[in-house]
């Protein structure tokens, strides 16, 4: 079985501790994971396991298989105030 991850580009994120009452972040967010021998199967499984999907406004959901061996973690704590 293969995963997948499900984001969007709809819908509003906010910065954490932010006090604006519009969206301050452009970005995709993350809707659910799924398993499955294809992104069709795990798009279904997903679905069946968070319904609640179904009554949300999103519509265009990106499904991508996630390859656990080329996954890394970075931390922007480690980067602001040094030149990339």
């Amino acid at each position: 079985m293969k995963e997948y991850i499900f984001i969007t580009a709809e819908g509003f994120t906010y910065q954490p501790n932010s006090e604006s009452t519009e969206p301050d972040i452009e970005n995709c967010q993350v809707v659910g994971y799924g398993q499955g021998g294809d992104a069709h199967e795990a798009f279904k499984a997903m679905l069946q396991e968070s319904s609640y999907l179904l009554d949300t406004t999103f519509d265009e959901v990106i499904g991508m298989e996630v390859n656990e061996q080329k996954k890394e973690h970075f931390y922007l704590s480690k980067f602001r105030d040094k030149i990339l």
